[in-house]
């Protein structure tokens, strides 16, 4: 979808990117190639090409802060097949819900691969070092949540990268809810032993374990780390409707229903 997109291009904005799609140019390469086809001015097209020039090189130089400078937030999801070799799947557990008065306990982070849990009082500082390592950062709700959470407790970690909140993007395609809802809705399962856990349950186990209940951090750990995993799971599932959602702007909003 990165190499469909325009409105990271200085002064292009949703109209001309629309106008741009609707005569079936769905890539860089056909808008260079067809560019006389489409009915915008010459002068925009100059811009378009230049525009088109520069991102061709930065994505070939694997330079994912251009793109999460230059495109809205709300589109950092354009971006995932092109830069989800270095992707971390992330969601915290915390005390409550204020970063002013609770804290954090867990940060989890998946890269697709492996998954990493960094727990309060044993390695939680080693998440500065380990956020510099990726490129596209992938939460639930974590605009307003996970990442202000983590900054306020850890103002050095800059968070400059493309980050998307999926929250929003299924928002538009008609999945609502929190993330147990969706997963739900999705046909997604958890194990036996985390099904029916909820946040407050996560705060629970953590004092569980702060009371010496190894089991209770155990547990929480493997909450936390089908959270993470999860997420891939929901984003694999749902990118090529933000896609089609996006090519076919404007049109009805769909209701969510399981696939299948």
């Amino acid at each position: 979808m990165l190499t469909s997109t325009y409105i990271h291009i200085p002064r292009i904005g949703r109209t001309i990117e629309h106008r741009i799609w609707s005569c079936g140019i769905r890539s860089w390469s056909e808008f260079a190639e067809h560019q006389d086809e489409i009915p915008i001015s010459a002068a925009m097209k100059t811009t378009i090409l230049a525009g088109i020039d520069e991102s061709v090189q930065r994505l070939n130089a694997c330079d994912a802060r251009f793109f999460a400078q230059s495109l809205p937030k709300s589109e950092h999801w354009r971006a995932y097949s092109d830069f989800n070799d270095r992707i971390a799947f992330v969601d915290i557990e915390t005390t409550g819900l204020s970063p002013n008065y609770d804290c954090m306990t867990v940060v989890g982070i998946y890269d697709g691969k492996n998954v990493k849990t960094f727990v309060r009082g044993i390695d939680l500082d080693d998440i500065v070092c380990e956020f510099a390592k990726y490129d596209l950062l992938v939460t639930y709700n974590g605009a307003r949540f996970d990442l202000p959470f983590i900054k306020h407790e850890y103002p050095e970690i800059e968070f400059d990268q493309l980050h998307t909140d999926l929250m929003y993007p299924l928002r538009r395609i008609g999945y609502t809810g929190g993330l147990k809802a969706i997963e739900r809705a999705l046909g997604v399962t958890r194990s036996e032993d985390t099904t029916g856990i909820t946040g407050f349950d996560a705060v629970r186990l953590w004092h569980e374990y702060e009371r010496g209940s190894a089991d209770a951090l155990e547990l929480l750990l493997a909450y936390n780390r089908e959270d993470i995993v999860n997420l891939e799971t929901i984003i694999e599932l749902t990118h090529p409707e933000f896609v089609e959602d996006a090519f076919s702007a404007g049109a009805a909003p769909k209701v969510a229903t399981p696939p299948g």
